[in-house]
Order: structure tokens, then sequence, then C-alpha cells
């Protein structure tokens, strides 16, 4: 899968979660998920158990806790988990 392929699919999933509507017309690889979206950190694991099922990998405790932005999440990805 490449990079921009992984991008647009998280994108579609955070998109569920995002409180910030404007926030989310402009979503970049440096977008915060936490402060640019306004997901809260419970929202962020339901976003992280989203993944896991989407792209069939495992996210460890330690992986999961560095998912702070959106390219955060795509490395992840990318990289397999």
């Amino acid at each position: 899968m490449t990079e921009q392929e992984a991008f647009e699919k998280v994108v579609t999933i955070v998109k569920k979660f995002a409180k910030d509507a404007n926030a989310v017309a402009s979503i970049n690889m440096e977008t915060s998920i936490l402060k640019d979206l306004k997901v809260n950190s419970a929202r962020l694991v339901d976003v992280v158990l989203e993944l896991e099922d989407a792209f069939g990998i495992t996210v460890n405790d330690d992986q999961a806790d560095k998912v702070r932005t959106v390219g955060d999440a795509v490395t992840l990805i990318v990289q397999g988990a």
C-alpha cells in the first residue's frame, strides 16, 4: 500500500471522529488528531481500533501512544505496524 492510499483511508476514518468541521476540510500529514480535529483521547483509541480493522494490522500500546498526527497513523500503517 502506498503512502497516499494509506493517507486517504486514514482521512476517511478520522473524519468520523473529528469535532472541527473546518479542520476536516484541510487535513494533511501534519494535522494533529487531538488538537486540530478536536478528537478527545478516548475517541483516539477508537480511531486506532478502526485503523487496525481497516488495515488488518495490530497496534501495540506503545505504537498507539505515538499516534498524534495523521502522518503518524499513515507511517504506522505503511510500516505494517
